[in-house]
């Protein structure tokens, strides 16, 4: 009789484990379901497709609207030229939690894009490179910081002291890129390390020599772009 018990205990608790692992599978499935859902009505709207620093640029619409093997989205005229693989794009899906597919008429993705940053969705094409889809107005409001970039810059120490001047310009060094030209009587550190282009990224100034240094500025409280990572003796930009 006890042995029976016993089997009738341990049969109850299995079956009492099986029911809360389900119960916990039917809540992560409704949160993911809810994941996927969210990320689908965020996504309706106006989105700037491009390469990583907007030198080549694609305005694309994404609708509600379902279609074969996904929803549907507009991409504008000028997007063939700009960017010749969407012309295989006439849809977009949602796949699993996160990945937002622009995909072609089968519904094989065309590039799957992640999120890296709030609105900021970035997608790899082997052989290509690195594109970019966000937000319109916030991808215009960052050209426009863009142009605000250009002219005549000096670098200073934490202490104010002026150690170089350079003139960052929209002359297209690479793609992506611009060309940066360092004045006369810069610290010896600086001209060594010599920036002949810069780009702005992601909210940093990027400088990079001809041998592939690179240095990384960000913008602090007073307005002033500092060198990340900071150290005990920052040094600074200010615009000129």
């Amino acid at each position: 009789m006890i042995a029976l018990r016993v089997v009738v205990f341990a049969v109850a608790a299995h079956l009492a484990a099986i029911g809360a692992t389900a119960a916990s599978l039917a809540v992560i499935g409704i949160a993911h379901a809810q994941d996927a859902t969210t990320l689908k009505k965020e996504m309706l709207g106006q989105w700037e497709l491009s390469t990583t620093e907007r030198s080549k640029t694609c305005v694309v619409t994404i609708k509600g609207d379902p279609v074969a093997q996904g929803f549907k989205l507009e991409l504008e005229p000028a997007c063939k030229s700009a960017l010749p693989f969407t012309k295989d794009i006439v849809a977009w899906s949602v796949k699993g939690l996160d990945i937002v597919r622009l995909q072609d008429a089968t519904g094989e993705a065309v590039i799957d894009f992640t999120e890296v940053e709030a609105g900021i969705f970035e997608g790899l094409r082997q052989g290509e490179g690195v594109y970019i889809l966000q937000d319109l107005a916030a991808a215009r409001s960052m050209a426009k910081s863009m142009d605000q970039m250009i002219g005549d810059w000096a670098m200073v120490r934490g202490n104010g002291q002026p150690v170089c001047g350079l003139t960052l310009t929209n002359t297209e060094a690479s793609p992506d890129n611009f060309q940066v030209f360092l004045k006369p009587k810069c610290d010896a550190a600086i001209a060594q390390f010599n920036p002949t282009q810069w780009r702005l990224e992601r909210g940093q100034i990027i400088l990079m020599s001809k041998s592939g240094d690179v240095w990384q500025f960000e913008a602090d409280d007073n307005a002033q772009w500092r060198r990340v990572p900071d150290t005990a003796d920052p040094l600074i930009m200010l615009r000129q």
